[in-house]
């Protein structure tokens, strides 16, 4: 029995083995690796932007208390803007030296504001207040996650169109009757274009505070790349 078993298993084994080997040789015949892709340029539609504060003090406690004051004022005006997100960034104090580097000079402290909202106008009226006593570091802007999921989507569909557009394409010209997906594959890239915003101009005798920014968002490229191999019949 035992050896009876033994031939029913070495049998199954051997079948299995040719017919791994045949699907193998099936797999690897007739065999054409493609690319296509899809692209469009899409509207940035959500806004960045981070402000600082620069100070100097003598003693740093008190330093640190202007900068904590000043920080808080800037939080407090974000909630006024219910579609701007606002949230502090990084934060450092250090020390300055005398030409001899010697002597302590002062403290000087460092500190951050960032706002994503895609308002702009409501987050470009965010900063022109907060720039009465802080300085704008950066200003760019990008697709939103909610808007580049949707893009991506609508992408991925039509780039699997362009894939079995020239699948068919190229089973014709080979005089075959169609094809078989073997694999694919779909890579999504975003090329981000975050131009700097048009300062509005203004004499500062004219206003008393500083004047709203008009933004140009710009546009960036989204892409969905679908690659594979297919094989010819």
């Amino acid at each position: 029995m035992h050896k009876l078993a033994l031939s029913a298993l070495l049998a199954s084994a051997a079948f299995s083995t040719a017919a791994f080997a045949q699907n193998n040789e099936t797999l690897n015949y007739n065999l054409i690796n493609i690319q296509a892709e899809a692209v469009r340029q899409v509207s940035n539609d959500e806004m960045h932007a981070v402000l600082f504060i620069e100070k100097s003090h003598k003693q740093p406690a008190e330093l640190a208390s202007q900068i904590n004051q000043l920080m808080s004022q800037a939080v407090t005006t974000g909630r006024k803007y219910p579609t701007v997100k606002v949230e502090t960034g990084s934060q450092s104090t250090y020390p300055i030296y005398d030409n001899d580097s010697r002597k302590l000079k002062e403290w000087r402290g460092r500190a951050e504001i960032r706002i994503e909202s895609t308002d702009f106008k409501a987050a470009s009226q965010l900063v022109s207040e907060l720039q009465q006593n802080f300085q704008t570091q950066s200003i760019n802007f990008s697709v939103s996650d909610t808007q580049r999921k949707k893009v991506e989507n609508e992408l991925m569909v039509e780039a699997s169109k362009n894939f079995q557009q020239r699948a068919q394409t190229l089973a014709q010209a080979w005089n075959k009757s169609g094809y078989n997906l073997v694999n694919l594959n779909l890579n999504t890239n975003n090329y981000g274009g975050q131009p700097a915003p048009r300062m509005a101009m203004m004499k500062a005798a004219m206003a008393d505070a500083v004047p709203e920014q008009e933004m140009a968002s710009g546009e960036s490229r989204i892409s969905v790349n679908a690659n594979g191999s297919i094989q010819l019949k």
